[in-house]
């Protein structure tokens, strides 16, 4: 008996590998945190469910002299503030993080958004255990101390199409 292939049936490996498409936005599941000691290989931080800003605002150069009327500033050095990363406690993931607590070492790290950006930035890190409440979930809070960064790799062409 010859059967009939389904018009409903997925190819599987159409989907491996892919990232998002970004073209009409993009949502934030499935966004990582990787850690790597030397910057080859990165080991995911489970639960992370918060990702802060990300990027560096210049400070402000005050440049006003007696003959404005009004102040003037240019731009300064770039000053990047501590990344607080929001994690759910998992037991194995709070132990890994808090291998490193406050050891003051520079570690690097990378986020890999949904369609493949990354942003790549050095630090030390401190681990801070969250209020507990009932019927709350227990998390904890990575914040690093940038170095280093952040810097931005744009997704691949590939994977985003349109403006």
């Amino acid at each position: 008996m010859k059967t009939k292939k389904s018009l409903l049936a997925f190819d599987l490996q159409r989907f491996a590998g892919a990232t998002a498409d970004a073209s009409a936005g993009l949502a934030a599941t499935g966004t990582t945190l990787a850690m790597s000691t030397d910057g080859t290989e990165f080991a995911d931080i489970a639960g992370v469910k918060t990702i802060p800003d990300m990027g560096a605002d210049p400070e402000n150069i005050d440049v006003t002299d007696l003959s404005d009327t009004k102040k003037k500033s240019v731009p300064g050095i770039q000053n990047t503030s501590t990344l607080a990363f929001g994690v759910v406690y998992k037991g194995a993931n709070f132990a890994t993080a808090l291998a490193h607590d406050g050891d003051n070492k520079q570690y690097k790290f990378k986020v890999t958004y949904p369609d493949g950006m990354t942003a790549t930035f050095t630090g030390s890190y401190t681990v801070k255990v969250g209020n507990v409440a009932v019927n709350g979930a227990m998390d904890f809070t990575i914040s690093i101390i940038t170095s280093e960064g952040p810097d931005f790799t744009p997704a691949p062409s590939s994977a985003s199409t349109g403006a």
